[in-house]
């Protein structure tokens, strides 16, 4: 399209578009606007066609505000054109850039002007996008009878500022026109606030605000609803239908109160302070909640806000419409401005009350603050707190709860009830992990209002109902330790809680977590105290158990040892499942059987390769459960009535051989108290290890005493073989060389009695190499005495000793003798026995009485049958021996090791092994000390028939 601007100065051109720009920023009339425009463009420019049209982007169409013809028919020019897709004009709008085409008349793209086009002959035309900023507000076309689109540049540059003009002024009388027909909530709302603080009274501060919502909205009705919080349920306060409504009486609050229960999505959302919006077709509640909320108060649509104070809900402002309305942003904030300025107002009412109750919140915490530090009973304190918190609360029941480790379930540590109600005799289950966690990050008591319809504690929820509880405040008494103990302050009905009474429980509960704290503390301390008691009393039995063979030890101090960990453990029943090493079978000792539903069989003995129990315990480290259920036949033969079993081997370390298995039941307290798990445990350990080792001291006592006893002998038998080789030898050596038949005769026989010396030591080297055997045989009891007094013939000529032998018809040569010859023995009774190691023991004897006499003094033998089968041999002596040695030598019991003993050193040594021997020997022999201070060494010997 050729160039279509009329020829003019440049200067008029420029003053012609200056003025239309300065019109276009002046003009706020819409109308007169667009007639300028249309007036500029027709003056500056040679165009046939000029159409301008306005854009209404909600029905997407176009409306003719007025233009150019040739025939200056404007009806063509005020037509609506509705956009469709593909059409050139839509393209315009939506793409906001020009647009060009050759020939109008056959642009199948504008139907709806190919009529105008050929009726005027328009064909060249260009359509310009009136837009500010990315909104498209309009389209000015520009067509010619010429053909072809193309325009200057400098004619395209002035109809663009021109344009560009028209959509930014466009744009701002838009703008004027929207803020001046939106409605402008945060005037009024400034206005009601102000009229707010000249009223008095609470209701008339109602009134107002209803009265301003009422206006500014224009609804049907408009309310305000009231909560009550102990019955849950809103009653209507304030209507538009008639002010000064005030608080009706009960059968008039019932008529128009809304329930709760039935309006529970509702009330939910109202509790979490979110504004609920109905209406045409629209609902920010569920379906089934929007149709049940509208049939209860009978309307349409519904606005309406929370009323809250301090996260309280307090009731809430509806506004209500009998026909489908579309709320909108202006009234949603209205309406909870509104809300919010009742809720402000609201604090005024009952002020004296809640300082009374604040006040009485402040006395409660105190006086548990000061049981904390009192010597009451922990009872007493609870009664009274419970009393203190029903009242002030007004519920039902208070229940303290605490964790039982043992079965996994919360226990009533205390509770108090209405003086009409019972108390409660069940337990509740763990909580669960989504609930302990809930109460561990919550500030403030946990209120579920309705447990019939709330998840939270979920796993509680049939328990208290079938107790007829309906809402419950549940807070965590220990933040270190959440879950073990718990307060629940609960109701009989659906009832919500303030936030003040929420703080409150949950500082009662802390405080109370304190008191709690304190007595498991005492409770602990005790419990620490009867351990370390019993430690002591079984350290103890464990020493006492050093002096004991290892067969007493197993059967008293095992045994008491034992009774003392079944009574930490506060079980019923204990056994002792024991053997002795190399042994196969166990046996069954009864510790504890305090409990007559307990059955023990204690004359069977225990396999110890095939026992379920005791294979189990061994192959455990520390204890071992077993339930009841899973016991094999077997093991109940032998033991029932028993729910749970405990074992534990007795042994001291895992790599040490048991030497028995203790087996306790019902012992619950080792679940729920790790620190008694370890004592038993430490105990066990000890009791095994004092075993074990008393067991091996007892060997190696046993072993040195053998290898005293075998040294002993040996050492005599030794010296005897000696002296006689000696004897014989000096013989030999006195005869000289034999020189005849006689002398040669004599010293064969003393070269014989020597080979029998040395050959009586064969059997000793051989038989009893490591260890002492005892024979069988029978010697006159004077052919004895006469050869042990002929062994010591020497000793006693040093010391210049007499002995006399009494018994049995023996005389005397009439004149004392220092040789072996001086006795002459008529009796004939004989004794049975090792013969050998009774005369070396008999010789020792001798040799100690020898030892312990003055010079000059005298031994005393007496022999006499005691009974027909005993004889008994007294020698005496007048030595002197300190009391504590003859004392020690008397004792059997067992000497301390460590201590030193002169009874541990020759020759108190030889007398003690000596007696020894002699107790294996089948005799026995005692040292005591006659009142004329005579010692006596009293031996008894088995009589050979």
């Amino acid at each position: 399209m050729r160039q279509h601007q009329k020829f003019k100065v440049p200067e008029q051109q420029i003053f012609s578009l200056g003025r239309i720009l300065q019109s276009l920023r002046e003009e706020d009339n819409a109308e007169v606007l667009i007639e300028n425009t249309i007036s500029y463009f027709k003056e500056q420019f040679d165009y046939s066609l000029i159409w301008i049209a306005v854009y209404d982007r909600l029905n997407h169409i176009l409306f003719g505000k007025g233009g150019v013809t040739p025939d200056n028919d404007n009806s063509y020019l005020l037509q609506r054109v509705v956009l469709s897709p593909g059409d050139l004009l839509e393209q315009v709008v939506i793409q906001q850039r020009p647009m060009g085409v050759a020939d109008l008349r056959i642009e199948k793209r504008a139907e709806a002007w190919q009529e105008v086009a050929t009726k005027f002959d328009i064909q060249g035309t260009i359509i310009f996008p009136i837009r500010y900023k990315d909104r498209c507000l309009g389209v000015v076309m520009f067509g010619s009878k010429r053909w072809g689109y193309l325009i200057g540049s400098e004619a395209k540059a002035q109809l663009m500022i021109v344009v560009a003009q028209l959509g930014a002024t466009l744009f701002q009388i838009e703008m004027d026109l929207h803020h001046k027909q939106t409605k402008r909530p945060e005037e009024v709302l400034i206005q009601l606030l102000e009229k707010l603080r000249s009223l008095a009274t609470l209701e008339q501060r109602l009134e107002a605000s209803l009265s301003a919502t009422h206006e500014f909205i224009v609804p049907s009705l408009t309310n305000i609803y009231w909560f009550e919080r102990q019955e849950s349920y809103f009653w209507r306060r304030i209507s538009s239908e008639f002010f000064n409504l005030g608080k009706a009486s009960n059968l008039k609050k019932v008529q128009i109160a809304v329930t709760v229960e039935d309006l529970s999505d509702f009330y939910y959302a109202m509790s979490a302070n979110q504004i609920v919006w109905i209406g045409d077709g629209r609902s920010s509640l569920k379906s089934y909640s929007t149709k049940h909320l509208l049939q209860h108060l009978d309307v349409r649509s519904l606005l309406a806000a929370p009323i809250i104070l301090q996260k309280n809900l307090l009731g809430f402002l509806a506004v209500e419409s009998k026909e489908p309305r579309i709320w909108t942003e202006a009234d949603k904030n209205f309406v909870k401005g509104a809300a919010d300025l009742i809720s402000l107002v609201s604090l005024t009412e009952n002020m004296e009350i809640t300082m009374e109750k604040i006040q009485e919140d402040a006395t409660i915490k105190n006086q548990i603050i000061e049981n904390i530090y009192s010597d009451e009973n922990i009872e007493q304190i609870l009664h009274n707190c419970a009393a203190k918190v029903l009242n002030r609360l007004a519920a039902t029941r208070f229940l303290l709860l605490f964790y039982n480790n043992e079965v996994y379930k919360y226990n009533f540590f205390y509770q108090s009830q209405l003086h009409n109600r019972r108390p409660l005799n069940f337990s509740l289950d763990a909580l669960k992990e989504v609930d302990a966690q809930l109460l561990g990050r919550s500030t403030e008591a946990v209120n579920v209002e309705n447990l019939e319809e709330d998840l939270r504690f979920f796993n509680w929820r049939s328990s208290l109902l079938k107790v007829g509880l309906r809402s419950i405040l549940v807070s965590n008494c220990t933040p270190q330790n959440i879950g073990n103990a718990i307060l629940i302050i609960a109701n009989e009905n659906n009832r919500s809680w303030t936030t003040v009474e929420k703080k409150l429980v949950q500082v009662v509960a802390q405080q109370l977590g304190v008191i709690v704290r304190q007595w498991q503390l005492y409770q602990q301390i005790q419990h620490q105290q009867e351990i370390w008691r019993t430690f002591g009393e079984s350290l103890r039995i464990l020493q006492s158990m050093e002096k004991s063979s290892v067969i007493e030890g197993e059967k008293q101090g095992s045994v008491i040892l034992i009774e003392q960990i079944a009574n930490i453990l506060n079980s019923p029943l204990a056994l002792l499942l024991s053997w002795n090493p190399g042994e196969q079978f166990a046996e069954i000792i009864p510790v504890v059987i305090a409990d007559n539903r307990f059955g023990v069989n204690t004359d069977i003995t225990l396999p110890l390769q095939t026992d379920l129990l005791i294979n189990l315990a061994l192959t455990t480290e520390g204890f071992a459960k077993v339930n009841a259920l899973d016991l094999p036949e077997s093991t109940k033969e032998w033991l029932w009535g028993i729910e749970e079993i405990w074992l534990i081997a007795l042994r001291s370390e895992q790599k040490y051989q048991p030497s028995g298995v203790i087996l306790m039941a019902d012992c619950r307290q080792l679940q729920s108290s790790p620190e008694i798990f370890d004592a038993v445990e430490t105990l066990v350990k000890q009791l095994a290890w004092y075993r074990q080792q008393l067991l091996v001291t007892q060997l190696q006592n046993q072993k040195i005493e053998e290898l005293q006893q075998l040294n002993w002998y040996k050492h005599q038998r030794f010296e005897n073989t000696r002296r006689n080789a000696v004897i014989l030898l000096s013989k030999i050596h006195g005869n000289g060389i034999p020189n005849n038949q006689n002398t040669l005769t004599g010293y064969q026989q003393l070269l014989r009695q020597l080979d029998n010396t040395i050959a009586s030591t064969t059997a000793l080297l051989k038989l009893e190499q490591w260890q002492l055997t005892f024979n069988k045989e029978t010697v006159a009891i004077a052919s004895l005495i006469k050869g042990c007094l002929k062994g010591v013939h020497k000793l006693l000529k040093q010391h210049k000793l007499w002995v006399g032998v009494h018994g049995w018809g023996q005389k005397s040569s009439g004149k004392e003798s220092d040789t072996d010859d001086w006795l002459i023995f008529s009796s004939q009774l004989t004794i049975s026995g090792d013969i050998v190691k009774i005369e070396l023991i008999i010789s020792e004897l001798l040799i100690a009485a020898c030892h312990r006499s003055q010079d000059g003094g005298r031994i005393d033998i007496w022999c006499r049958p005691l009974q027909e089968q005993i004889l008994e041999v007294s020698i005496t002596d007048n030595g002197r021996i300190e009391p504590d040695l003859l004392e020690e030598l008397q004792q059997d019991s067992a000497l301390d090791i460590l201590a030193h003993s002169k009874i541990k050193q020759p020759p108190m040594l030889h007398l003690v092994i000596c007696k020894k021997l002699m107790k294996q020997l089948g005799g026995q022999l005692d040292f005591y000390q006659l009142p004329d201070g005579r010692v006596v060494s009293r031996l008894l010997l088995p009589i050979s028939y």
